[in-house]
């Protein structure tokens, strides 16, 4: 019996291909799968933490460590976007908005902090949205972290403003949790730059009036941090016990 096209066999150079890029397929969604880019996402924020020890990249917001020939708007410019890159690396942010009011004055300061804040929200943001909001999805299965990550889906902006404006929750926390959520991007930043303004405000205005720990302007800044940090942790205390009961 001749045999016929269809019970022909596939001849081996057509084969080879097809097996060649089905392994490619496979490899490359295993190295993209949710659990390779949390890992992955790990790996960047440990090697942050290192270089941060390692290297202090916040010498370069000292004053002997700051370009003298860097002033102005163009200062601001810079300063901004190290601020981001700090905040990614775990510099505390009151200690870079310290430094803006320090290097660059009220003013510049002021804006370089709040651009600066919004560049590191907007990386980390990113990152975590893109690297670990798959992996880390599903096991929202906790009663508090599933009501969490509603709050935050159902009513991003007003939800991530009351986290900028409570000045106990970490920066850098906050920004994570935010991106594995569903909340967009749009009012993610937008209450970032608007929730950072007081506290920030505060901490610029006392880096600016350091050199004169008398004057009005420093002793107001201070106490809005004093009574902002007191009211936090009062607030804190109450949603913890609250909580219990």
């Amino acid at each position: 019996m001749l045999e016929t096209t269809a019970t022909r066999p596939a001849p081996i150079s057509a084969t080879v291909p097809a097996r060649s890029t089905a392994t490619a397929v496979r490899l490359a969604g295993a190295l993209w799968s949710p659990w390779s880019r949390l890992s992955l996402l790990a790996v960047l924020l440990a090697g942050a933490a290192l270089g941060m020890v390692a290297f202090e990249p916040q010498r370069l917001l000292a004053h002997e460590g700051w370009p003298v020939q860097l002033q102005g708007a163009a200062a601001a410019v810079v300063f901004a976007v190290l601020y981001g890159v700090c905040t990614m690396v775990f510099v505390p942010r009151p200690l870079l908005n310290l430094a803006a009011g320090a290097l660059l004055g009220a003013k510049f300061g002021l804006g370089a902090a709040i651009a600066g804040t919004v560049i590191g929200a907007a990386i980390a943001f990113g990152l975590g949205r893109v690297l670990g909001q798959d992996a880390l999805r599903p096991l929202l299965r906790g009663r508090w972290l599933k009501a969490a990550d509603g709050q935050l889906s159902r009513h991003g902006f007003r939800s991530m403003l009351a986290v900028r404006l409570f000045p106990g929750v970490p920066f850098i926390a906050a920004n994570y949790c935010a991106a594995v959520s569903r909340m967009g991007w749009s009012p993610f930043l937008l209450a970032t730059a608007v929730g950072c303004v007081p506290n920030t405000a505060a901490y610029v205005i006392a880096g600016a009036r350091a050199e004169t720990p008398t004057s009005p302007g420093f002793l107001v800044a201070m106490a809005f941090i004093a009574v902002t940090g007191v009211g936090g942790a009062l607030v804190a205390w109450r949603k913890r016990h609250r909580l219990r009961a």
